[in-house]
């Protein structure tokens, strides 16, 4: 087994045996014509011979490669008939949908019952991505991500302008009447955000406050809301995640505006598939294209 290359490098060279293009089986792999060249260069080095003869405008088949192919058309059929004998012929389906645990329990969990009733036959599957690494082209056909937009290859359609506000358990915000009385209270912070606590009390007219408060880290932000709406302290939150939430209050009127918002992403080269479409539209139709 541990000769094994890469999955990923025996896709590409499917796609490219079957297609003799490099760059449709990128656009059907949904990555650059220059991934799977990649790939299929370091799948050559890994096997010690040549698999494609590059010509000018197109590709062709070495004796080795025309040999090894129907070992890897075998190989990837008997894969998916494993994988619809155990886990269903909803795996063939299914749209996989990849975005942070905030965005899941507080902006996609109260919307997906809707989503069930217009769209009762898609498949969803949710992944989880915690850190901006988490996310890619590969193994997801849409994805909600939080940054500037600019991601090469991804159309990238925004969820609306975005607030950092501060949220508390509403018997906590009844005790702070300005940003000043945040002195002696926890101040809870999200690893990973470009915006926080100091840029927040600075806008806010008391910068350097946060030497007067208890700090308390998370390397997500569900753990500081979590923790607000006990009542272990003040968290920042962006105002998308809030409407849904009773459980959390908004202490004082100031929201600091931020450059960075949350995106609805796929692959701009990926040929999709029908239900990943309904889902694609149906999510652009929620965004709040007011802002």
């Amino acid at each position: 087994m541990s000769q094994l290359p890469p999955l990923s490098w025996l896709q590409a060279f499917e796609a490219a045996a079957r297609t003799l293009s490099f760059t449709a089986a990128g656009r059907e792999l949904g990555v650059t014509q220059a991934a799977i060249s990649q790939r299929i260069r370091l799948l050559e080095d890994r096997l010690g011979h040549k698999l494609f003869v590059r010509h000018p405008r197109s590709l062709s088949l070495t004796p080795a490669g025309q040999a090894w192919l129907p070992s890897i058309n075998d190989a990837f059929t008997r894969l998916g008939e494993g994988t619809a004998e155990v886990f269903g012929s909803a795996a063939d389906h299914s749209v996989t949908l990849r975005t942070t645990p905030v965005i899941q329990q507080n902006w996609l969990a109260p919307r997906l019952p809707r989503l069930q009733r217009a769209h009762p036959l898609i498949a969803i599957r949710l992944v989880s991505a915690i850190w901006p690494d988490d996310f890619g082209p590969e193994g997801a056909d849409i994805e909600i991500r939080y940054g500037h937009g600019d991601w090469s290859g991804m159309e990238a359609l925004s969820l609306g302008a975005e607030w950092l506000v501060p949220v508390c358990a509403p018997s906590l915000a009844a005790q702070l009447n300005s940003p000043r009385d945040l002195a002696g209270h926890t101040l809870l912070h999200a690893l990973g955000f470009g915006v926080g606590w100091p840029a927040w009390l600075e806008g806010a007219g008391v910068s350097g406050l946060e030497a007067e408060c208890r700090a308390l880290s998370c390397d997500n932000q569900v753990m500081t809301l979590a923790l607000a709406s006990q009542g272990a302290g003040i968290a920042l939150a962006h105002r998308r995640l809030l409407a849904e939430r009773d459980d959390l209050a908004i202490p004082f009127g100031y929201g600091l505006a931020s450059d960075e918002r949350f995106w609805l992403v796929r692959p701009s080269r990926r040929n999709i598939g029908e239900d990943a479409e309904q889902l694609w539209r149906w999510l652009s139709a929620e965004r709040d294209v007011s802002d």
